[in-house]
Formats: structure tokens, sequence, C-alpha cells
């Protein structure tokens, strides 16, 4: 079963999500920006979700974390939580 590790930042509009994804982009570190701004208790550990399953997340995170290239920041990602930015930092077959 296909095992992943990730973390997330989430906000609760697709342009502030936008701006804080081309600031990391640009060179500001992903958990410090997770710390600052995300709505998620995990924010608070950088937005680390730790590792978990296929479809033990909300099928959008699945679809992304299970099928994208892995230390990329991927999103917007729309939930019905909010917007999410996402970055997988391991995953195994």
């Amino acid at each position: 079963m296909a095992r992943a590790s990730a973390r997330h930042i989430l906000v609760p509009d697709e342009e502030t999500c936008l701006k804080l994804k081309a600031d990391i982009e640009g060179g500001t570190d992903f958990g410090e920006v997770a710390k600052e701004h995300s709505q998620c208790p995990s924010g608070q550990k950088g937005g680390d979700l730790g590792e978990f399953g296929q479809g033990q997340m909300v099928p959008e995170f699945d679809k992304v974390v299970f099928n994208d290239e892995v230390n990329v920041v991927h999103g917007p990602v729309q939930t019905q939580f909010g917007y999410h930015l996402l970055e997988i930092t391991s995953r195994t077959e």
C-alpha cells in the first residue's frame, strides 16, 4: 500500500493561497509560512502531516499526494476545509 509524508498550509481563500505560494517559490520557508498563516493545527508544526496511507486524507489530497512530484509545492488545492498548499516530502509505492 502506498504511503506518503506531506506538509500543508490551509487558508480560507484562493487569493491568499496563491500569494503564499509565490512567497515560498521566492525563497520564504514553507514551515515558517505554515506557522504564520495556516488555519490547521498542523501549522504549528510547520504544516507537517506526518506519514499516512492512501485513502486516509480527503480525495483532493490523495490525488495530489499520490500522483504529483515530490518536494514541489502544489496548489491551490480546494477541499471542503479551504485552500491548501501541499508539499509531498516522501512517498513509497
